[in-house]
């Protein structure tokens, strides 16, 4: 007996698909910027050098493993509002609003950096919010604020490290 495909039910979570696209467009976004920002914590991982280098290279672990998780809850926020999660080195470049550091910076820059990198998410995030909020997802709202509180405090206690 031949299978027969059955397509699925189109999504009906009371969010409408010109909303959930700009919504999916701005995670899109976050992700990029998320990634980057998770690729340039972890080269500085690997890289930092000095005086501070068992605190940084601990706090940078930290930081990138969190962002790492970070990735796959975007990712999949993306995919349950109905659109494919970008995932390619050039996506990711084309979206994000950081940029790659080339070289090897000092620890005190490589602190800056992932300062203006932390403060950049949440800008990303901050700028989803009217759309989310009109459209009444909960869901990315609730995403979106914890983003946000993480990488608040993540700036906080890089830039701590510089005073």
């Amino acid at each position: 007996m031949k299978a027969m495909k059955v397509s699925p039910p189109a999504i009906d979570t009371g969010i409408d698909a010109k909303d959930r696209a700009k919504i999916a467009g701005g995670l899109a976004k976050l992700l990029a910027d998320t990634y980057t920002l998770y690729l340039k914590t972890h080269n500085f991982h690997w890289n930092v050098t000095g005086p501070m280098f068992n605190t940084l290279h601990l706090m940078f672990e930290t930081q990138y493993n969190e962002l790492w998780q970070a990735n796959d809850l975007i990712a999949e926020r993306i995919r349950a509002l109905g659109h494919p999660a970008p995932g390619t080195y050039a996506e990711f470049v084309e979206l994000a609003s950081i940029r790659e550091t080339p070289g090897q910076p000092s620890a005190p820059e490589m602190i800056r950096l992932l300062v203006e990198g932390n403060e950049a998410v949440v800008r990303t995030a901050r700028a989803i919010f009217p759309t989310v909020d009109k459209a009444g997802d909960e869901p990315t709202a609730d995403l979106l604020t914890q983003r946000m509180q993480i990488h608040e405090k993540n700036a906080w206690m890089l830039r701590s490290l510089l005073e």
